[in-house]
């Protein structure tokens, strides 16, 4: 029987830029305004944030999270942005027990809020905010391995209709990001892109596939793409849990560097 859960990675962005109106975003905004279309409507959403690390992986568990604007130096607006979509409780738990069963540390954050990571890219996929939907944190130590094997735990909701957002960037180099005029052309980056499709949206064998993404630091141009790779992690549970090769949705420029986004 065909898994009802979906799986997106995709790249989300410079912090509340794509909500502001930022041109360099707006092949983003176009096709995240657009993916639902693509998407099977889930009754539950998880987002796996670049922007949140804990020792154990730790789940959203409030009924009604805040706001976390978890950014700074931005526009009075980029404040009053709200997304006031439910959580779930519920799904939380259940999270946290599956993890357990697989030997992974995990715990519930009744307190903490939705980050950009999150809110962002939800405010333009559902703007009604109308889909319960929780955050999974990344594990401190940003350990390849690690990552994966979450993923591969995760494969316990493929009965559920639920999607799953691997919410990072294919390209985090901040200091080269083109924040004021359009891109030129980066070879470096564009080695960096194509690997990531090759490992991620390919016929290679599973084992193999990651493989690649454990060593990743030995990609070309890895280091200038992610300088830290926080952003990168997302992608390794997705593809833990997929278990088969992806889709590329998205090849486009976000702030002048081609990014990319995969679908399962």
């Amino acid at each position: 029987m065909e898994s009802k859960a979906q799986i997106v990675y995709f790249s989300h962005g410079g912090g509340p830029l794509p909500i502001l109106g930022d041109p360099g975003h707006q092949a983003m905004v176009d096709f995240m305004a657009k993916l639902p279309l693509q998407l099977r409507r889930p009754d539950l959403i998880v987002v796996i944030s670049a922007h949140w690390e804990e020792q154990a992986a730790t789940v959203l568990g409030s009924e009604h999270p805040p706001m976390f604007y978890d950014y700074y130096g931005f526009p009075d607006a980029a404040y009053r942005i709200q997304y006031p979509g439910p959580g779930s409780p519920e799904l939380a738990k259940r999270i946290v027990g599956l993890l357990e069963e697989n030997k992974i540390s995990a715990r519930v954050d009744a307190q903490r809020g939705f980050d950009h990571g999150h809110f962002i890219p939800l405010k333009l996929m559902y703007p009604e905010a109308d889909i319960p939907s929780i955050q999974l944190s990344l594990l401190r130590g940003l350990d390849p391995g690690a990552h994966i094997r979450l993923g591969k735990a995760l494969r316990g909701l493929a009965d559920a209709n639920i999607l799953v957002i691997g919410s990072g960037f294919s390209f985090h180099n901040m200091s080269a990001f083109a924040w004021q005029a359009a891109g030129g052309d980066d070879p470096a980056n564009d080695a960096f892109q194509d690997w990531l499709i090759e490992t991620c949206a390919s016929t290679l064998p599973q084992a193999e596939r990651e493989r690649r993404l454990i060593e990743w630091e030995r990609a070309p141009s890895a280091r200038y793409c992610h300088p830290r790779e926080e952003h990168l992690l997302p992608i390794h549970i997705c593809v833990g849990m997929a278990g088969e090769p992806g889709t590329v949705v998205f090849d486009d420029q976000i702030l002048g560097k081609r990014s990319l986004a995969f679908r399962w």
